[in-house]
């Protein structure tokens, strides 16, 4: 699972892919997320209005988008 510290120093990386998983994130919201002092805890709490996920679901999808990243990145270089 993704840890706040680890999604606040990566967020840009994870901002670029979100759209493809979630496409009712729009640019405002992710606005808010950025202009945010906790991204993690303000992007959970989104996923939570939006998609109706519990604190804990979010969490975890957070986490699925981060490791296909990270394989998908590994697969490219």
């Amino acid at each position: 699972m993704m840890n706040k510290s680890l999604f606040e120093e990566k967020w840009n990386l994870i901002r670029s892919q979100i759209n493809a998983r979630w496409s009712l994130m729009v640019e405002y919201d992710l606005l808010k997320v950025d202009k945010a002092e906790v991204k993690f805890d303000k992007f959970v709490t989104m996923l939570q209005v939006k998609y109706g996920y519990t604190r804990q679901k979010a969490k975890e999808e957070i986490g699925k988008l981060w490791t296909e990243f990270e394989s998908n990145s590994k697969i490219r270089s």
